[in-house]
């Protein structure tokens, strides 16, 4: 091993590490050494864990714009000796430059063979036009071992083919060949979640269930809508002889709110996005407020500028979307004549659609007797579907579905849920597939 334009080596962690994060962000990317000398003998490191807080706090402190997002920091073994690997990538905002010298020739800085020097003017002028256009989509991906087995599975269903060259018409990979955010949005290895939050009454006081949801945004938005699906109760109202059932929250409300939340949210940021159930209302809380240049006004009157173009495009293609701009009108649109109105909150950095329960009347308890059957919390499903699989032998799906009365969806989820919890065990695929009861 030897320093090179993509390698550097550092006997210990040193303030001025610093100066070639930037040279690589700038440059090519490449990786630093902490525990080797310059001659790349092993010296190691002794406290690994105090020497990566330092780096942490280093790339937070010292470097803008934000260049976490491009590095990783790791241990590696070498000679018996563990030495700490930070992995820089090229940054898709360049230049990245000293937090207290700014964008200078003496803040910002390139690699040239195996040092880290200060960068020209002309060569900082270059890295602004270049980057100047770049959104967090289309820069290219830290991790580059995707899998895309949900989202294979979904073009499958739909006979839409999902091959390299559709990847790259759908900006998956990158010109450079690379797979790019868009891509790592759409993996089996998307770092993004959803959290859901269940609560006692209307306030957030009292949990009674909650989840976190990971995987590709297909995967997530298929789970989020089958979770949210089991507290949205129905309640039987008469006209005469006529039994009509009324939903507490219209499904194309819940499904817009939620396509939404994840179409529209700013993925530069690593929170969740959050959903809220109480007896009353529906909160769905996305990062990200509005496009510069877009107001209020202009989003209720159906106008839409995309934060992720992309990815919207290849929700269109997969038909989970009709059209840009029409999800608050929708949602507007299926409370007509409904004393509750949903409500909508932008602030500077998070967006906010508040579903009201339209059957609610003051509490749950007041649901008529006659509604469809449904169980208080997770613990009564289980039980009831563990005595009918001690009963049986095995349960399969669609005991699932008779028994709670819910979606082939929810189904799905609340046995992966029983399993992953190892209540059950699967056995077998397709049709074939059922379910046990763990020893």
């Amino acid at each position: 091993m030897i320093e090179n334009k993509t390698t550097e080596f550092k006997r210990e962690y040193a303030d001025n590490i610093k100066y070639a994060v930037i040279a690589f962000a700038n440059t090519e990317g490449g990786k630093i050494y902490i525990g080797i000398n310059d001659n790349g003998s092993v010296n190691g490191v002794e406290n690994t864990d105090d020497t990566m807080l330092r780096v942490t706090n280093m790339l937070r402190d010292s470097i803008r714009p934000d260049i976490t997002m491009f590095t990783e920091c790791a241990v590696e073994n070498k000679d018996s000796k563990s030495v700490v690997v930070l992995t820089v990538n090229r940054g898709t905002a360049r230049p990245y430059y000293l937090a207290g010298k700014g964008i200078r020739p003496e803040g910002v800085y390139v690699r040239q063979n195996a040092s880290s020097v200060p960068a020209s003017e002309t060569a900082i002028l270059d890295m602004i036009k270049e980057t100047g256009g770049d959104r967090y989509e289309d820069a290219r991906s830290i991790n580059q071992q995707l899998t895309f087995e949900k989202t294979e599975n979904y073009f499958s269903k739909r006979n839409l083919p999902f091959g390299d060259q559709q990847k790259r018409t759908l900006n998956i990979i990158g010109a450079d060949g690379t797979y790019t955010n868009l891509g790592l949005l759409l993996s089996d290895q998307c770092v993004h979640t959803i959290k859901l939050a269940v609560f006692e009454g209307s306030k957030k006081s009292v949990f009674r269930d909650r989840k976190e949801l990971s995987g590709s945004l297909l995967t997530q938005l298929e789970d989020a809508y089958s979770y949210i699906d089991q507290f949205n109760h129905t309640r039987a109202e008469f006209e005469g002889l006529d039994r009509i059932d009324k939903r507490d929250y219209p499904g194309e409300a819940l499904r817009e709110a939620l396509l939404n939340a994840i179409t529209h949210r700013d993925y530069s940021f690593s929170g969740s996005t959050l959903i809220s159930i109480f007896d009353d209302r529906i909160e769905f809380v996305t990062i990200g407020g509005l496009i510069r240049g877009l107001t209020f006004d202009d989003i209720m009157l159906g106008v839409s500028a995309l934060r992720n173009q992309n990815l919207a495009n290849v929700f269109y293609r997969l038909k989970l979307i009709e059209a840009y701009g029409t999800g608050i009108l929708k949602i507007n649109e299926n409370y007509e004549g409904c004393a509750v109105k949903p409500q909508f909150e932008v602030t500077d950095n998070a967006f906010k659609i508040t579903l009201p329960n339209i059957n609610y009347i003051g509490g749950r308890k007041d649901v008529p007797a006659v509604a469809p059957p449904r169980f208080a919390d997770k613990a009564d499903r289980q039980e009831i579907l563990l005595r009918l699989a001690e009963k049986q032998g095995y349960i399969v799906r669609k005991n699932v579905e008779s028994e709670l009365k819910v979606s082939q969806a929810t189904a799905i989820l609340i046995l992966r849920d029983m399993v992953e919890k190892g209540l059950l065990i699967k056995e077998g695929s397709g049709k074939q597939q059922k379910y046990r009861i763990a020893e």
